[in-house]
């Protein structure tokens, strides 16, 4: 099975710094094959018979041993993100209203969870917030739909409070990392949906 490893806090702002060289080296003692790593913030593509729980173990006691820390990991099979893609939940009108807003920067984020959010999260956070900025709810993620720089984005804000072990990617990037799991090449241009 194909499997997407995104890993929370690594070469950002200069903490965690793990070079992706090693990372793959990791994954290679470890047996694993066709390992493509992606970008330098965590994410990895590789070919695994394990199942998920399985897979997130064998990385996690390889990864404490090598690097000497524990990182949340996330993990994710081509399958479910063939999935995330076609279940985005925002319109095209949606879309564009958002990127008028502040055409330079980029505005749809897939927020990976561990598991299925509760009820009680994602009523917390939409009673904390006003705002244009869009949460929407999938399996075991959530998309947001900024306006601004999600930077500047009080919704991701308390979206990211109340998922703490979350992984956030940028849309262009889980679809790169799809059209790589699928065995295309990543678009290097601004995907527009």
């Amino acid at each position: 099975m194909k499997y997407v490893v995104l890993l929370r806090g690594i070469n950002v702002g200069g903490k965690n710094i793990i070079k992706m060289n090693d990372l793959k080296q990791l994954l290679l003692d470890l047996n694993f094959k066709n390992i493509q790593p992606y970008i330098q913030s965590g994410n990895v593509i590789l070919d695994s018979d394990l199942d998920e729980t399985s897979l997130h173990n064998k990385i996690s006691d390889g990864f404490v041993k090598q690097f000497g820390f524990e990182i949340v990991m996330i993990i994710r099979n081509i399958d479910e993100i063939q999935y995330l893609i076609a279940q985005m939940p925002f319109s095209p009108d949606e879309m564009i209203a958002a990127e008028t807003a502040d055409p330079q920067v980029e505005h749809l984020y897939v927020y990976f969870l561990e598991s299925l959010p509760e009820e009680s999260q994602i009523e917390t956070i939409r009673r904390k917030y006003a705002g244009s900025d869009t949460l929407r709810v999938g399996k075991r993620e959530c998309y947001l739909l900024c306006h601004q720089s999600i930077r500047k984005s009080k919704l991701a804000g308390y979206t990211s409070k109340v998922f703490n072990t979350a992984t956030v990617r940028n849309w262009k990037s889980v679809c790169n990392l799809y059209d790589m799991m699928a065995g295309r090449q990543p678009n290097t241009k601004k995907i527009k949906r």
